[in-house]
């Protein structure tokens, strides 16, 4: 094969197959369509890192032939996935010449109970002759079976039956299609969309709550007309301190960060002696004074506050009735919620034998070497050791969820249509919750990026560990499942951040350059299926931000599934002009720009040229990357003013409601407004390629002139009144 390739590195065939094998890239297309070339020893390491030696010859030769013979070694598949409707064929190994039975029993079905009504469906071969293979000894012979396509939606299992042993696995089956929004309303809605942290009241405690994101719903139902309201991701952080400030980078994406949880609406809150409400009302008092302080949010400060109240509430006994509510809660989340709280205090113990983990988070915390693993016997010692803390981080995830499923029906009940989008991040800390209790499905020595691009021209590394496609599908994809499951609840929609992601990432190995990695391949029908499942289950919408490198087919096959993705006016561009609003695609979510942009405001006015050059991140002259950004805001004002959105000589402000008159005139069927744009914001939540130099995901809400913007004082403002009046402009 000859290619065009940069840094030609030698690949053995056998490495080659064998990394095809296992869906591991050898060569893929740069940003600029060349092709390039995977070093071999990352390939080494990748596949080292899936489960499969391939360090010496000798290892990849028996790799390679236990890839051949993998499936023939099990009587099932792990899991096999079918999309409702469609018949599906798969292999059952046996004893060659053994006898078998093959059924379904369908979810939630006893046992004795009539096919079609939640029983057992008995299935029958298909006539697909395979010739028989030595197997460790044994001549083994595969049986083809079909499942019906009038099969249920849900988590069924399969199970045969040969030589007098049973054997179980998995059969998912999933929508063939999620309901379109135009099916179910009939029309293009919008909704705002906010960072949570930000957007503080005179009764938070120094950061945005989930009180006030109720009060938001409402108001921008009420008040605003909106049919949705979208959030950052609220998934747990540190038990302890220092707090992470990204809400992309979570210990957990399962659990829900506490900070988030507003105090005096726990209902025991109410029951407090006069001395314990003292001391509630004394660890709020930091916090409620940064309410009005414009300068970085001090989550540290937060959550020290709020742990400290939440403490005196959690030894406050709750009636009975509560008490019955919480027990089933905790039954209801089973063994995934018992090992994160347990994470929680193991973490919370020994941070208190390491002081210097507050400056260096991960670092300095000695975790024993005698706990890898929740199954750990160490672990069930501390188990009971710490049987306390474990409750109470057990206590918090259930008055999160109570919090979180009030904001839901406050949206609903308030009119809106869809209700509160909650958004799930690409992965999680490499220390953190879920890489301890999870770590039999995620993959170790690799971290989670993305490779060189145009705007990134050494490419990323996120310092996340990805699931191992092989370890959760030898796991019947139920890890997966539960994230998902859990985090739809109480939710209208789901945002999914680089849906890309479950057909494949990009795997770099630790210690390497984020431009020394490759793309590892998912069963993509599995992935997006079961995200379909859950997300039909709970009646929720999936916004999928599929932006960035992908193959052409992608879209195609989300759209086939009925997911939307993500259009954003500043990068749907047609032959150098701004993409026609008719040319959009219709089954997106369609917005100005992202919170990884600086807001209009901001980005009408270069801040964002100023802001690299301040902190020494452009890779070309300033004066060519403010001509460059000049000439596409000037391209973006002529089209507006061609189209009667604006007039000849529009102000920002102008231009921002132009810009929102473009989209109503989109056929995008969503919508998102952010709300730094209604009132006039012009600083970045987040500057990529940058930690310490600039207060990421840290900047509180404020106006155009930089005053702080609170939710007591949002519907006072003139200019977002102006833009939501244009939203309710007739299209």
């Amino acid at each position: 094969m000859n290619h065009d390739v940069s840094e030609p590195d030698f690949i053995p065939e056998d490495l080659a197959d064998l990394a095809r094998a296992h869906g591991v890239a050898t060569h893929y297309a740069g940003y600029d369509g060349k092709p390039r070339q995977v070093s071999a020893q990352t390939l080494v390491t990748v596949l080292t890192a899936l489960g499969v030696p391939a360090s010496t010859p000798a290892e990849i030769a028996l790799s390679l032939q236990a890839a051949g013979e993998e499936e023939w070694r099990a009587v099932l598949p792990p899991a096999v996935v079918v999309r409702q409707g469609r018949e599906a064929t798969f292999p059952v190994h046996v004893r060659d010449g053994a006898a078998v039975s093959v059924w379904i029993k369908v979810d939630g079905a006893e046992d004795g109970a009539p096919a079609g009504a939640g029983g057992r469906i008995d299935l029958g071969q298909v006539d697909h002759y395979v010739p028989p293979r030595e197997i460790d000894g044994r001549l083994t012979g595969r049986a083809t079976f079909l499942a019906p396509g009038n099969l249920p939606l849900g988590w069924h299992s399969l199970h045969t039956l040969t030589d007098d042993v049973e054997t179980v696995s998995t059969l998912i089956v999933t929508p063939a299609r999620m309901e379109s929004l135009s099916e179910r309303f009939g029309e293009q809605l919008w909704g705002m969309l906010l960072q949570l942290y930000s957007v503080r009241s005179r009764a938070s405690w120094g950061l945005g709550d989930l009180s006030d994101l109720a009060d938001l719903a409402w108001m921008c139902a009420e008040r605003g007309g909106a049919d949705f309201i979208a959030v950052n991701p609220i998934s747990a952080a540190e038990p302890g301190l220092p707090q992470t400030p990204s809400p992309y980078l979570p210990t957990s994406r399962r659990w829900l960060n506490p900070i988030y949880v507003r105090v005096e609406d726990i209902p025991e809150t109410g029951y407090l002696s006069s001395a314990d409400r003292s001391l509630v009302d004394w660890a709020a008092d930091p916090a409620r004074a940064l309410d009005t302080d414009p300068g970085p949010i001090d989550r540290d400060t937060v959550w020290t506050a709020k742990k400290a109240a939440l403490e005196v509430v959690f030894q406050t006994p709750r009636r009975p009735a509560r008490q019955a509510e919480f027990d089933a809660f905790v039954a209801r989340q089973g063994k995934g919620l018992q090992d994160f709280a347990l994470w929680c205090a193991i973490t919370e113990h020994f941070e208190g034998q390491h002081p210097a983990h507050h400056h260096d988070r991960y670092d300095c915390l000695a975790w024993p070497e005698d706990i890898p693993s929740p199954e750990a016997p160490r672990a069930a010692e501390l188990r009971e050791q710490l049987a306390e803390r474990v409750a109470f981080f057990t206590w918090l995830q259930w008055v999160a969820d109570e919090q979180k499923g009030r904001v839901q029906r406050v949206a609903r009940q308030a009119g809106m249509r869809i209700g509160v989008m909650h958004d799930l991040a690409v992965g999680v800390h490499l220390e953190g919750a879920d890489a301890w209790t999870l770590r039999r499905c995620l993959a170790t020595g690799v971290q989670v990026g993305a490779p060189p691009d145009m705007y990134n021209q050494v490419g990323q590394d996120w310092s996340q560990p990805p699931w191992n496609p092989r370890a959760l599908k030898n796991a019947g994809y139920r890890p997966y499942r539960d994230l998902i499951r859990t985090v739809v609840r109480h939710a209208g929609a789901l945002r999914v951040d680089h849906i890309l992601g479950l057909f494949r990432l990009w795997w770099i190995p630790t210690g390497a350059a984020a431009s020394e990695g490759t793309y590892v391949s998912y069963d993509h029908h599995a992935m997006v299926g079961i995200l379909c499942l859950e997300a039909a289950k709970a009646g929720a919408v999936v916004v999928g931000e599929d932006l960035g490198t992908f193959e052409p087919w992608v879209r195609e096959y989300l759209a086939d599934y009925g997911l939307l993705g993500t259009s954003i006016t500043w990068f749907e561009q047609a032959d150098g002009r701004p993409l026609p609003p008719e040319r959009y695609r219709p089954a997106t979510m369609a917005s100005i720009g992202t919170h990884d942009m600086p807001p209009t405001a901001g980005y009408l006015q270069q801040e964002h040229v100023d802001l690299a050059e301040r902190l020494g991140l452009l890779l070309e002259p300033a004066d060519e990357a403010r001509a460059r950004e000049r000439k596409i805001r000037d391209v973006y004002v002529a089209d507006l003013i061609e189209r009667g959105y604006v007039g000849a000589d529009p102000s920002e402000r102008e231009i921002i409601e132009g810009m929102h008159r473009f989209l109503r005139h989109t056929a995008s069927q969503l919508i998102g407004v952010q709300l730094v744009d209604c009132v006039g914001e012009r600083r970045s939540q987040n500057q990529p390629g940058t930690n310490l130099e600039y207060p990421n995901w840290k900047v509180p809400l404020a106006d155009s002139a930089g005053q702080l913007v609170l939710i007591d004082d949002l519907w006072d403002s003139q200019r977002l009144r102006s833009l939501l009046a244009v939203l309710d402009e007739p299209r």
